[in-house]
């Protein structure tokens, strides 16, 4: 095959019968032939004009069937994705010539390939270098012949599907001529044109582009006029930009509200599920918008009904999950049906005084919870869950009211006698238990024994459902007397964790860490029987539920805490986690839950876990290790490697280092100074120093967690390596990143604790206090981002938190350095900490603030209602923390006078006010 240099290329017909041949082989099942294949296409890739036959293939040669051509098209796109900037010149002029000549091929499957390839070649930026493109397809758009108008619309909608942000930005400004031609189309006569047509607007309108917003009232006229169009596809469409425009225009759609509303109840109950699927997400946003319940106030009566129709099993569903097959516990897994699980790095977090844990951090500073999360009960999203989730939304906008509409339909569906009806019946009150749990109440005492009686029913699906609705009741079943709901409960879970059926062990481990979380340590007069179940289970288990075992055990650990170091628990517990642990190698992901786990367990068992630290220490070391190795030698490949080829050198997993990193923080936090041996004959604080400079927010958020738990543990050995640290954690005081900077700023408290503490005493009452301590020369590294933290606004509780404590800490060991800004943070460090539970962490934050308004009393008296909220949040104050508040309460008092004081005083709330008088005397 040689390079033609003719103008008008033309292939050698040696060199098409070679490639055709290749194309047929790869259509082989066997696996040696597609081996074959896929090494004879990197030759003729060092072929210059390989791409044009290919290209030839696709476009020209109408003698072969349209499967190989199209074949030919996909390899060609491939290699555009792979070495487009490597085509010579002319072979890249050759093929975008060939795709817009060919744009109207008589086959759809070739048009469909020729708009694939030419979207592969804009995304490698080429819209710039493509000036005729656009005007091109444009142009074909008017064509009297229908494939050459088709053709175009279906290359412009994939170019508008995965170009929207460049075509917005484009210079040229080509959707002012393009959105205006798309909606001229919503009429045409052919339904597949009209859905090429709306699809390719539907992309411009979460952007809220200027070129649709002009048009947006043709645009919202032509898809009312499109409502009762008959095509699915073109309904489906005008069902998905309905959703979208209630987030971005909602206030174009209020003049027709009721009519869309009505619309969309219709199309919810559409014959194909995919429009009433489109339809359904309708709900979802509206309940979202504050109007939601004005606008659907007069039609929740009849929507209601429809919702609980959708959540009925179809029987398309009932296939796919195997519905019919009840016990299945003896056939392994696939590997395709385990999806990939992410780990969610460590994060410290205060316990609040009203017995709540605050939430995980993300980085987008919302709790991880995701109001839809619940509703990835089975496989993908369907109409079933769509309907669950906008009843769950609009059980919590509607709240009780839309009981007197439920309750008649909640009666009829959980009693019936087809199980399919009386499954949806279950879940319906699942999807209603957080938005009308006041009005659920009363008639919980009857529910909850038949749902756990439905825990025994013989349908697996129904069972199943079960498991998830009661852990949605759990809070209430734990607030009430055991005996009568919990144990029952407990007991006919846990049956269900050792089921015949994997969906419903699935369900039921998921619903008993729900149970775990709620109960916390009212499980552990059962803890036995508990541990006996999920033990069992281990050896039960394929491959999938596993995971979801490790999870059960590992909130069972973070539950009871130190109740589950008993001798006899260790001995049932233990074994078979060191089994799998030893089973599993250091690439198997597998080991992700399984660390997790066992981070869980170690700091539960706390000394009972001494037996087992010393492989778990070492192997946590060595995968932090082998990842920063592996790390160096990508990023050297990298370098080496040809710069157009970067990923040619693969990148380690770097979960494998931050679950490691994770599970190395619970081993110091369980064991505590029993950890020291292990520190000091390991490389791990060597490690930790690369760890925290790492590129990823995940592995410094880990490692700024363990730095903080080692400090706690073992800080001689940490001690040496602060001057390096320090400047590393200061850095990190960024807010962008919560959890990161979360960490890091609970770690920079419980290094300037320790910093501080006198050389003969680790008691806290013996700090160092003043000049000269060691925590000194880094004060100013990092008070002043923390002082910006504490008053920015938006920042989660748990930041501001650990933020206030870590600046109480510092003024603690160094006051003369902090005081002087006591001013800038006083108030909302008060704020921060008024509802945190009595602890050690609080103690010394507090401890610092007092010493600062001893150097400074100006910095808090414009705050000074504020320390005394803060002061009074205390229930147990230590004695000697107390005569501080009470010399400072007394001190500010005699300072202003009784007459000035009363008149101060007059502003508190009452609680308040008599709090500090019983208290303080003031």
């Amino acid at each position: 095959m040689g390079l033609q240099t003719k103008m008008a290329w033309q292939p050698e017909d040696n060199g098409l019968q070679q490639i055709l041949q290749l194309l047929k082989e790869s259509q082989s099942p066997d696996n040696a032939t597609q081996r074959n294949v896929q090494q004879k296409l990197e030759e003729l890739n060092k072929y210059p004009d390989f791409n044009n036959y290919l290209i030839f293939v696709l476009t020209k040669l109408k003698t072969e069937d349209d499967p190989t051509r199209s074949l030919s098209g996909l390899i060609l796109k491939n290699n555009v994705r792979a070495h487009f900037e490597k085509f010579p010149s002319e072979v890249t002029t050759f093929i975008k010539q060939e795709c817009l000549n060919n744009i109207g091929d008589p086959s759809p499957l070739i048009r469909a390939t020729i708009g694939i390839l030419v979207t592969t070649i804009v995304a490698k930026g080429e819209l710039r270098n493509w000036q005729e493109l656009l005007p091109s397809l444009c142009n074909s758009l008017d064509s009297d012949d229908y494939n050459v108008c088709e053709g175009a619309f279906g290359a412009l909608q994939k170019i508008c599907e995965d170009n929207a942000e460049d075509l917005d930005n484009d210079s040229t400004r080509p959707l002012n001529i393009l959105i205006p031609k798309f909606l001229q189309f919503f009429k045409h006569n052919s339904p597949k044109i009209r859905s090429h047509a709306i699809a390719c607007v539907n992309q411009f309108i979460i952007s809220r582009t200027q070129a649709l917003m002009v048009h947006i009232d043709s645009f919202i006229e032509n898809l009312f006029f499109l409502a009762a169009d008959e095509d699915t596809d073109v309904r489906k469409n005008v069902c998905r930009a309905l959703v979208m425009l209630v987030e971005v225009r909602m206030d174009r759609l209020i003049p027709q509200i009721n009519n869309i509303v009505e619309y969309m109840m219709c199309r919810t109950q559409d014959d194909d599920d995919s429009v009433a699927l489109e339809a359904c997400e309708f709900w979802l946003s509206l309940a979202e918008q504050p109007i939601c319940k004005e606008v659907l106030g007069s039609h929740i009566d009849r929507l209601i009904p429809v919702l609980v129709k959708g959540m009925k099993y179809s029987e398309i569903d009932i296939i796919l999950l195997k519905g019919d097959v009840e016990e299945d516990d003896m056939v392994p897994d696939k590997e395709s049906d385990i999806k990939p699980r992410f780990h969610k790095s460590k994060s410290h977090t205060q316990k609040h005084t009203d017995g709540d844990a605050d939430g995980e951090l993300s980085d987008d500073g919302y709790d991880d919870d995701d109001s839809l999360s619940d509703w990835n009960l089975t496989s993908d999203w369907n109409l079933r869950k769509c309907s669950a989730a906008a009843l769950d939304v609009l059980a919590n906008v509607f709240r009780d009211d839309i009981l007197p509409v439920l309750l008649p339909i909640l009666k009829e569906t959980l009693f019936h006698n087809s199980w399919e009806i009386k499954e949806s019946g279950i879940l319906v009150l699942g999807a209603i238990a957080e938005g009308c749990m006041t009005g659920m109440i009363p008639h919980l005492p009857e529910l909850i024994p038949y749902l756990i009686s439905c825990l025994g029913d013989k349908k697996a699906l129904v069972r199943s459902i079960t498991c998830w609705t009661l852990s949605r009741y759990a809070h209430w079943v734990v607030g009430q007397p055991h005996e009568q709901y919990l144990k029952p409960l407990m007991e006919e879970l846990l049956k269900r964790v050792l089921d015949a059926n994997k969906r419903v062990q699935e369900a039921a481990c998921s619903a008993f860490a729900t149970l775990e979380e709620e109960a916390c340590t009212e499980l552990v007069p059962y803890l036995g029987f508990i541990l006996e179940t999920l033990v069992f289970a281990f050896n039960k288990y394929q491959h999938k539920n596993l995971l979801i075992l490790y999870d059960a055990i590992g909130t069972l650990a973070d539950s009871v805490g130190h109740h589950l170091n008993k001798q006899e628990y260790v001995n049932m517990l233990m074994p078979p986690l060191i089994e799998k642990w030893n089973v599993l190698k250091d690439e198997d992901k597998d080991l992700f839950p399984l660390l997790e786990c066992l981070s869980s367990v170690a700091t539960a068992l706390q000394s009972g876990f001494l037996p087992y630290c010393e492989p778990v220490y070492r192997r946590c070391v060595s995968l932090v290790e082998q990842t920063l190795n592996q790390n160096f030698r990508h990023s050297y490949g990298v370098l080496q490697a040809n710069q157009t080829q970067p990923d040619s050198v693969d990148p380690p997993d770097k979960d494998f280092m931050i679950v490691a990193l994770d599970l190395l923080s619970g081993l110091a936090e369980g064991l505590e100074h029993h950890i020291d041996s292990l520190v000091a004959n390991s490389n791990i604080l060597k490690l930790l120093y690369q760890c925290m400079q790492d590129p990823m927010p995940e592995v410094r958020q880990s490692s700024f967690a363990l730095l903080g738990d080692l400090t706690k543990a073992c800080f001689q050995h940490v001690k040496p390596c602060i001057g390096e640290f320090m400047p590393i954690l200061a850095q990190n005081l960024n807010p962008e990143f919560i959890s990161v900077c979360n960490n890091a700023t609970w770690s920079i408290g419980e290094i300037s604790v320790k910093m501080g503490l006198s050389t003969n005493n680790n008691n806290n009452n013996n700090l160092i206090n003043g000049t000269g301590n060691e925590m000194q020369p880094y004060i100013t590294l990092v008070i002043g981002p923390l002082v910006d933290i504490i008053n920015r606004p938006n920042t989660p509780k748990t930041l501001l938190e650990n933020t206030a404590i870590t600046i109480g800490r510092l003024g603690l060991v160094c006051p003369p350095e902090v005081a002087p800004m006591l001013q800038q943070f006083i108030r909302q460090w008060c704020s921060s900490l008024r509802n945190i539970r009595d602890n050690e962490e609080k103690d010394s934050a507090f401890r610092g603030v007092c010493q600062m308004i001893n150097v400074n009393p100006g910095g808090v008296i414009q705050d000074f209602i504020f320390f005394c909220d803060a002061v009074a949040s205390w229930s147990q104050p230590k004695a000697d923390l107390k005569e501080m508040f009470y010399k400072i309460l007394h001190g500010f008092k005699n300072q202003v006078g009784e007459e000035n004081w009363t008149k101060f005083s007059d502003q508190f709330p009452q609680p308040l006010r008599e709090r500090l008088a019983v208290q303080y005397g003031v």
